[in-house]
C-alpha cells in the first residue's frame, strides 16, 4: 500500500515494458510495515514475514558485496602527491550482499533488475572482544546487520528508531553508488565522465543522502577535485519530490548525522558552507535581514537540523514534483525561494499507474472486452488507444456489457466481504470506495461523519427514496498515528451500530476492510462505482488510486487537489463530482487566518448533528471514547488548530456533492455512460507516459533492443 514502492515498482515495469535500461535499488526486508488486523474495532499491528517462505524470483550476489561503515572518527593525512586525505578509522563495518529480482517487459525479451541490499556481517563474532569480557562488541556486528533489513519503516517516534532509519538509508544508498561507479569502470576509465552514462533518480528524500555519498567516493576514493566531483554529482543526480507536508521533508539532527556518518557529515557541511555563499553573492543587493531570510528558508544545515530535501534540490540538476497543482505549489510556496533562484531545475511529472497490473491483472473481464472493442490488445502497451472506444459510450448495447461486467467484478468483492467480514453486501447498491493510507489530511473522517448523516437522514425520513449504498474503507495507520488510528475505530463502530440496524432495512451498509494491500486492493479498484479522492485542497502530491478506479470505471468523488484536476480535466467535470475548497483558498486561510469550525458547527445543523454524534455514546458506550476526534476539530491546541484538514467547512459541499452521485446513479444509461468515458479517458495516466517524460526531459536513455 505504500505510495512510493507501488510507484516505483509501476516504474520499472514500464521502463522493461518501454525498452529501457534501469536498476531499482532497495532494501530486502525481512519484514513489512505490518500485516493489520482489526480486533474490537482497533487496529492491531501484527508482524509481516516477507521472507517467511523464501522468494523463488531472487538470485543471492555475493560476488557483488560492498562494505558499508557507520561511526567511528575521521583523521587526516598527506599522500604522496602532497594531497590532504581524509580516513574513517574503528568504524562500525557490514557487508550488503544483493539479491537480484528479474523486471521483466511485456513481450519484449527486455529484463531490468531490482537489486535490494541485505546486510552481513563482515566477521560474526569477534572472540577476542568476548574473551576480554566485552559480549556487547562482540556480537555488534551481528547485530547491527540483523537490525538494518530488520523492517521497512521503523516507528522514528524514538531516537532508536530516527538512528535505524538514517542507517538503512545510508546503507542501501552507499552500496548502490559504489556499485553503479564500479559497474561503470569496467567499460569506461575516466569516472570524471560518470554523469555521461549514468542518472540517480531520487525517489523522495529516503535516498537523497547520494548526492553526499557520490561525492565521499569520488573524492576519497577516486582522487576528484571538489569541483570535478560536484561537476559530476550534480549532473548525475535527480530529485522527485513526493510531499508537500512539511513533517514528510525530512530533517536529521546534526549531531546523529555526524556520529554515524562522519565523513559524509563533513561533505555535507561542506556543500552548505559553499551553498550559503551562492545564497549570500546572489542576493547581495538585497538588505542584510532579507538575506539571512534567505539562507533560514534554503539552508542545508540550519538550526541543527540537516534538510534532506534541501541537500537533494541543491546537489541536483532536476527536481519534479508528481502532478501539475503539486509542482505549482512547489514553485509558489514550499520551495518557491528555490524556484526564485534556480528556475531550471524545476519541471513536473505527473504520476502513472501500470494497466498490466490494474487493468490486465486485476479486472481480466473488462481487458476482454476492451481488447473485443479494440480489435487488438495495443492499450497494454499504448493506454491512450482507450480513446477510440468514446463513441461506444453512448450505445446502449455497450452500455449494458460494461455495467454488466461492473456488476460481476461487484459481486466477486461482495464475496470477499462476506469471507473476510461476515457481512452481505448488495452487489446492486453503489459502492462508494476509500482505499488508501490512513491520514488525517486524507479525510476518512469527513466520509465517515458523511455517512452518520446520511444513518441520521434515513432513520428521520425511513420512507424516503434511497437507493442502497455500501461505503468501504481500506486503510492502514502508522503505528504511532493516534488520531488515525482512532479513526479506523470509529468507522468500525459506525460499521457494527449502521449494520445491525434494520430499521433503515440495510440501504447503508459499512465496510473496513482488514489489511488493505495490492493483491485485494485489486478486487476494489475493479468493483468500485464512486472513487473517494477527498483530501484537502493543495495537501495530496497526486495520488494514484484515483487513476487505478478511474480506469476500471468508477467515478470520482473529490476536490480539485493532486491529479484530481488532471483527471477532470481528462474526463470533463460533468463525470466526476466535485466539492470544497479550492487549493488557493486553504493556502490563504492557512496564510492569513479567518477560518472558524466552531461557527460552522453553531449555524449548521447538520454538522453539528454529526460532529455531537462523536461524544453522544451513539457509537460507543464510553462517550470519552472520540473526544480526541471531535476536539481536533473543535479545539485548537498550542500550534495545532482546530479542524486543520477544513472537514467541517467542506462538509456540506461534499454532501451535496453525495446527493448528485445518488441522483446521477439513478439513471443508469447516464451513469454507463459516464463510467465508460472515465475508462476510456484514462490513457494519460499510465505509468509508461510517465516515463517516457523523463526520458524525454530528464533521462535522456537509450532504447535497448532485444533480439526474441
Amino acid at each position: 500500500t505504500g505510495g512510493l514502492g507501488r510507484l516505483a515498482a509501476g516504474f520499472l515495469d514500464s521502463l522493461a515494458t518501454l525498452n529501457y535500461y534501469a536498476y531499482g535499488c532497495g532494501i530486502r526486508y525481512r519484514y513489512g510495515m505490518f500485516k493489520q488486523k482489526i480486533e474490537d474495532g482497533y487496529q492491531v499491528e501484527k508482524p509481516d514475514n516477507w521472507l517467511e517462505h523464501g522468494n523463488p524470483l531472487e538470485l543471492r550476489r555475493p560476488e557483488y558485496a560492498k562494505e558499508v561503515k557507520f561511526g567511528g572518527y575521521v583523521t587526516t593525512y598527506t599522500d604522496e602527491n602532497g594531497e590532504m586525505q581524509f580516513r574513517q578509522e574503528n568504524a562500525q563495518v557490514v557487508r550488503a550482499v544483493p539479491y537480484d529480482l528479474p523486471i521483466v517487459g511485456y513481450g519484449n525479451g527486455v529484463v531490468d533488475t531490482l537489486r535490494i541490499w541485505d546486510a552481513e556481517p563482515i566477521e560474526c563474532f569477534q572472540l577476542d572482544s568476548f574473551d576480554k569480557g566485552d559480549y556487547q562488541r562482540a556480537i555488534e556486528q551481528e547485530n547491527l546487520a540483523s537490525q538494518l533489513c530488520e523492517v521497512l519503516y521503523p516507528n522514528d517516534e524514538h531516537v532508536a528508531g530516527k538512528e535505524l532509519r538514517l542507517k538503512q538509508q545510508y546503507f542501501f544508498i552507499s552500496a548502490s553508488v559504489q556499485t553503479a561507479i564500479q559497474r561503470y569502470l569496467r567499460k569506461h576509465d575516466d569516472v570524471r565522465k560518470f554523469h555521461e552514462k549514468n542518472v540517480f533518480q531520487l525517489n523522495d528524500t529516503h535516498p537523497t543522502v547520494a548526492v553526499a555519498e557520490l561525492m565521499r567516493i569520488l573524492i576519497d576514493e577516486y582522487g576528484l577535485g571538489w569541483e570535478e566531483a560536484w561537476h559530476v554529482t550534480t549532473n548525475t543526480c535527480c530529485y522527485t519530490n513526493h510531499t508537500i507536508m512539511a513533517e514528510a521533508l525530512e530533517k536529521w539532527p546534526q549531531d546523529l548525522f555526524q556520529r554515524l556518518l562522519p565523513r559524509v557529515y563533513q561533505i555535507v557541511e561542506e556543500i552548505n558552507r559553499r551553498f550559503v555563499e551562492q545564497i549570500m553573492h546572489t542576493y547581495a543587493d538585497l538588505p542584510k535581514n532579507a538575506v539571512q531570510d534567505k539562507v533560514r528558508s534554503m539552508a542545508i544545515m540550519y538550526d541543527n537540523q540537516i534538510k534532506m530535501a534541501h541537500l537533494a534540490i541543491v546537489g541536483s540538476y532536476s527536481v519534479n514534483g508528481v502532478a501539475k497543482l503539486h509542482t505549482e505549489i512547489l514553485k509558489k510556496r514550499e520551495l518557491k525561494d528555490f524556484y526564485e533562484m534556480m528556475p531550471e531545475k524545476f519541471n513536473n511529472k505527473t504520476n502513472g499507474i501500470t494497466q498490466r497490473r490494474f487493468l490486465l491483472h486485476a479486472n481480466p473481464l473488462l481487458t476482454e472486452w476492451i481488447t473485443k472493442k479494440l480489435g487488438s490488445d495495443a492499450f497494454v502497451t499504448d493506454l491512450p488507444q482507450l480513446a477510440k472506444l468514446k463513441r461506444f459510450a453512448v450505445q446502449e448495447k455497450a452500455q449494458r456489457e460494461f455495467m454488466e461486467i461492473k456488476r460481476n467484478n461487484k459481486v466477486r468483492l461482495a464475496s470477499y466481504i462476506l469471507e473476510h467480514n461476515g457481512i452481505v453486501v448488495d452487489p446492486d447498491s453503489i459502492f462508494d470506495v476509500q482505499v488508501k493510507r490512513l491520514h488525517e489530511y486524507k479525510r476518512q473522517l469527513l466520509n465517515i461523519l458523511h455517512v452518520i448523516y446520511l444513518y441520521e437522514t434515513l432513520k428521520a425520513h425511513p420512507k424516503m427514496n434511497f437507493h442502497p449504498e455500501t461505503f468501504i474503507f481500506g486503510a492502514k495507520a502508522a503505528a504511532g498515528y493516534a488520531n488515525a488510528k482512532l479513526t479506523i475505530k470509529l468507522i468500525n463502530s459506525v460499521a457494527d451500530v449502521i449494520n445491525q440496524d434494520e430499521s433503515i432495512g440495510g440501504k447503508i451498509k459499512v465496510v473496513f476492510i482488514e489489511d488493505y494491500r495490492v493483491s485485494n486492493g485489486e478486487i476494489i479498484f475493479a468493483a468500485a462505482d464512486v472513487s473517494e479522492q477527498i483530501s484537502t485542497a493543495s495537501k495530496e502530491a497526486s495520488g494514484t488510486g484515483n487513476m487505478k478506479m478511474m480506469l476500471n470505471g468508477a467515478l470520482t468523488i473529490g476536490t480539485m487537489d493532486g491529479a484530481n484536476v488532471e483527471i477532470v480535466d481528462e474526463v470533463g467535470k460533468e463525470n466526476a463530482f466535485i466539492f470544497g475548497l479550492t487549493s488557493d483558498q486553504v493556502i490563504a486561510y492557512e496564510r492569513d487566518g479567518g477560518y472558524d469550525p466552531v461557527r460552522i458547527y453553531q449555524t449548521d445543523p447538520n454538522v453539528k448533528m454529526v460532529v455531537d454524534r462523536l461524544i453522544d455514546g451513539t457509537f460507543a458506550k464510553d462517550k470519552e471514547l472520540f473526544r480526541p476526534l471531535y476536539d481536533s476539530l473543535m479545539t485548537t491546541k498550542n500550534s495545532s488548530r482546530a479542524d486543520r484538514y477544513f472537514i467541517l467547512a467542506d462538509f456540506e459541499s461534499y454532501a451535496d456533492a453525495q446527493q448528485r452521485v445518488r441522483e446521477a446513479y439513478q439513471d443508469q444509461k447516464r451513469w454507463a455512460q459516464m463510467a465508460m468515458l472515465n475508462t476510456f479517458s484514462s490513457g494519460k495516466f499510465s505509468s509508461d507516459r510517465t516515463i517516457e517524460q523523463y526520458v524525454d526531459e530528464i533521462w535522456h536513455l537509450d532504447r535497448i533492443r532485444v533480439e526474441i
